[in-house]
């Protein structure tokens, strides 16, 4: 048997061990959640909020009556407030690692990718609260989506998996920021036109014609495409793959990005 101190020392952690440092972190971020909930705040009071405010406000001058409208601005408020709270994920990482948190987990024998895989893959479950809080308000509101409940639930799994493609673009702005407040408002000045400036809210066609080819090329107006889709009609078009392949393709450039900026800092 190789004594202790005469073993090499492993610079790098195994995939099996990164795997399991990066759970531990998640159920961490889970804790986070449980000693104060009133994180939850963002992904449950919005959903509600919203959806009241948006469908009475909008819902006579657009579809003539609140019951039409539902099936236009459920899929649209869901798509908003998912990837609305994504910018969390970006906001809590600037602010561990000003409290100096990352610092103690460099001293620990563990994946120096787990705390920031970990983080995301925590915030998965922030998601799905606002995914199921908005349907359920949907629902009682009077909507009944004409996919069923297999298609909804798949639209809901899109959600998730592209809110959590998004959450990488905000994590590296919690990586390269130098305060929680820059990564909030840097993170809104990016996505508030993108949630604004789409279909989420009213037909494409009602805007100016010079509006109308960016809503048309904007990346979340897919999304809102592609829910409803799923959820009114059961279909699965060409706006369920270019989703599909922006996130995959935010994925690509923003998680190397993001890995090597945090690398550096930690």
């Amino acid at each position: 048997m190789t004594a202790g101190a005469d073993r090499p020392l492993r610079r790098r952690a195994s995939l099996g061990q990164t795997i399991r440092n990066s759970l531990t972190m998640a159920f961490r971020g889970l804790l986070k959640i449980k000693r104060t909930p009133e994180q939850l705040f963002d992904v449950t009071l919005q959903p509600i909020i919203f959806t009241l405010m948006f469908t009475y406000i909008f819902g006579g001058a657009i579809s003539g009556d609140v019951q039409s409208y539902l099936p236009v601005i459920i899929p649209g408020i869901l798509v908003q407030t998912v990837i609305g709270t994504s910018i969390v994920t970006g906001v809590q990482l600037r602010e561990d690692m000003d409290k100096g948190v990352f610092d103690r987990f460099k001293s620990l024998p563990i994946a120096r990718i787990a705390p920031l895989a970990g983080a995301l893959l925590a915030d998965t479950v922030r998601y799905t609260i606002a995914t199921v809080l908005t349907f359920a308000m949907g629902y009682i509101m009077g909507y009944r989506p004409d996919g069923g409940l297999d298609h909804v639930a798949l639209a809901g799994l899109l959600v998730i998996a592209c809110s959590w493609s998004v959450s990488w673009i905000f994590a590296f702005f919690g990586v390269i920021a130098r305060t929680a407040s820059s990564v909030q408002g840097i993170s809104m000045l990016v996505l508030f036109p993108l949630t604004f400036l789409s279909n989420a809210f009213v037909p494409v066609d009602t805007m100016p014609d010079w509006l109308q080819w960016f809503v048309n090329i904007n990346p979340i107006s897919h999304l809102v495409s592609a829910v409803r889709d799923l959820t009114n009609t059961g279909s699965a078009g060409s706006d369920l793959a270019i989703a599909l392949i922006g996130a995959a393709a935010i994925v690509a450039v923003f998680a190397p990005l993001t890995v090597r900026a945090y690398m550096k800092r930690t």
